[in-house]
């Protein structure tokens, strides 16, 4: 958030002190703002900093949070414009423009706006996000308690009040003739230098019809140096919407890019929302479609309930090509997300392709739902005729032609391997299934999984993470499962935004693991029941891999076991002849 950091610091007499806090920048030089705090008369390495995330799930009603009265707000309009070399800043005709109400402690006369975003490309630039969703611009209304100086407010615990908008982009045509394309027109890459504006351009054309009812409420900071802890910050819930090629002129026209502060951590401070916000508490299932953006309500839904007698065989579903998958090295660090445990992956190194995909798939994580006790069998996510198993492994991949952003906007921008997870069965078939592909030797399963949930007493608190020294390949942990035969549909993520992005495989054959194993995650992590019902199919096509092996490479087999029974001991267990592989 920019103030005229100048003007603060004349009245302060401190200009030589100041001056060498105004050396900061997003990127390119030595001020970054993972070293803001390092300025002088700096704030910025406080508690109570700004921008957060906004986690719904954690955010309480507040009944005195009612109407704003806004008094000569939008009627004024935009005199200038000025690119200060950190942001558009736009300032208004007279000085009358007041705000009160809105659970506020008293009255804030309007001071100025200016706006953050991403690059040319609409990486997102929202300062604030939801649930981890970032939007790609925000705009700040800027606001002063009435009859207080500049200084006197920023000294102030709540000396200023700023209005958040979230600003999401449409494809939406009518709006390029609109007020944001006539703002848009003033843009500048010349920094410095007021741009009058000529045309008339109120704050309510640019607000829209974006209901001022719903918002959140906490305490924090400027989110540009000196990142003073004065603010009373409202972000509202609802986003304006502009035409994406607007957007993009914001970056273009003024050569400012990625010009936000990262999130900061909320520290225990207190988020609340308007009576008339919706709230999905505690991510209830049912209410995720209530969250900004979410896809969750849409008709690609996953988990599915897989009914095996309805399914097409496919017979492009072949074998798989693993890069990777064996090497014990992989696990960065292990997370705890707040609803589950997640895996993650060193950045471009595991990769799945084949089995039907038609892209190469960058491997990012893997994570795992559960229900309350391995002798339950709700647990999984997907479930098969019906039944459903106590666990379920997530393995997520992106298209590696495709950042993960794009990805999650795009119908086959991202594969996951879905496995099941049920008790050790004592007497398993003696038919074992390997990957032809694969060259990697893992080591049991039993013995991976006990590698990895020794983090797990390392991770009970929310957002924790533990770097992976143990020695663990994503093939250890899927031990003997049988990849030849599995389903495939095309679906969303099972957690919000729910994108409906997800090309899913489910393999039919479950990981095996010891039940006091599975147990650790519930009891370790508190964390019960985190797993989604299947969703409605909505007419989508379940499809089924299918051995390419002719039957009579199969009776061959079959015979050559019988004949010479030392073959039986084989590594591949009569299963493999030749790069051919069935079960």
């Amino acid at each position: 958030m920019y103030l005229p950091f100048l003007l603060l610091c004349l009245s302060l007499g401190v200009v030589k002190k100041c001056a060498a806090g105004e050396n900061w920048c997003y990127t390119g030089c030595e001020h970054t703002p993972t070293h803001w705090g390092d300025l002088p008369g700096s704030f910025c390495g406080e508690k109570r900093q700004s921008p957060i995330d906004i986690v719904t799930s954690q955010v309480q009603t507040d009944p005195n949070l009612l109407n704003f009265t806004f008094t000569n707000f939008f009627s004024q309009h935009v005199k200038s414009l000025t690119n200060n070399g950190h942001t558009v800043k736009c300032t208004l005709e007279g000085n009358t423009a007041e705000i009160n109400g809105g659970g506020l402690n008293g009255t804030y006369s309007l001071d100025h706006f200016h706006f953050h975003w991403g690059d040319t490309e609409q990486l997102p630039g929202s300062e604030h996000s939801i649930n981890g969703y970032r939007y790609p611009m925000e705009m700040h209304i800027v606001t002063v308690k009435k009859g207080l100086t500049l200084d006197q407010a920023l000294a102030s615990s709540d000396g200023v009040a700023v209005l958040g908008f979230f600003i999401d982009a449409t494809d939406v045509d009518g709006d390029m003739s609109g007020p944001w394309n006539t703002l848009a027109s003033y843009l500048t890459a010349t920094k410095g230098t007021n741009v009058a504006v000529k045309s008339t351009i109120s704050v309510a054309d640019l607000i829209g019809d974006v209901d001022l009812t719903k918002f959140y409420r906490y305490m924090g900071s400027r989110t540009t140096p000196s990142c003073a802890e004065a603010v009373v910050w409202t972000v509202f819930h609802e986003p304006i919407k502009i035409n994406r090629n607007l957007i993009k002129q914001f970056p273009t026209k003024t050569r400012l890019t990625n010009i936000y502060r990262p999130t900061q951590d909320l520290n225990q401070h207190e988020v609340v929302a308007s009576p008339a916000t919706p709230l999905a508490k505690n991510y209830i299932v049912h209410l995720w479609h209530f969250l900004p953006q979410s896809y969750c309500a849409g008709a690609r839904q996953s988990p599915i309930n897989i009914d095996t007698q309805k399914a097409v065989v496919n017979k492009r579903l072949g074998p798989f090509t693993y890069t990777n998958f064996n090497n014990k090295n992989i696990i960065k660090s292990f997370v705890n997300t707040g609803h589950s445990v997640q895996g993650v992956l060193k950045e471009d190194i595991v990769e799945v392709s084949g089995g039907g995909l038609g892209y190469v798939y960058s491997t990012v994580q893997f994570h795992l739902h559960w229900g309350s006790s391995p002798r339950d069998s709700m647990g999984s996510e997907h479930t098969v005729n019906s039944k459903g198993y106590p666990m379920e492994l997530h393995i997520v991949s992106k298209r590696k032609d495709l950042p993960l952003r794009v990805a999650k906007q795009t119908p086959n921008g991202l594969a996951i391997l879905g496995f099941f997870i049920e008790p050790t069965i004592t007497t398993k078939s003696s038919s074992q299934h390997w990957k032809t592909n694969s060259t990697s030797s893992p080591m049991p399963a039993t013995e991976a999984w006990k590698n990895l949930t020794k983090y797990l007493s390392a991770i009970k608190d929310i957002n924790s993470v533990v770097e992976v020294t143990e020695q663990i390949s994503i093939d250890d942990l899927l031990g003997d499962v049988d990849q030849t035969t599995y389903y495939r549909y095309n679906g969303s993520l099972t957690t919000p935004l729910c994108n409906e992005a997800v090309v899913w495989t489910v393999f039919k054959e479950p990981i095996q693991l010891d039940e006091d194993l599975m147990m650790m995650f519930p009891n370790q992590t508190g964390y019960r029941n985190v797993f989604r019902p299947p969703q409605p199919l909505n007419r989508r096509t379940v499809y089924v891999s299918k051995s390419t092996v002719p039957r009579s490479v199969k009776l061959f087999v079959l015979l050559t076991c019988l004949h010479f029974p030392d073959y039986l001991h084989s590594k591949y267990n009569c299963l493999v002849i030749r790069g051919y592989e069935y079960y």
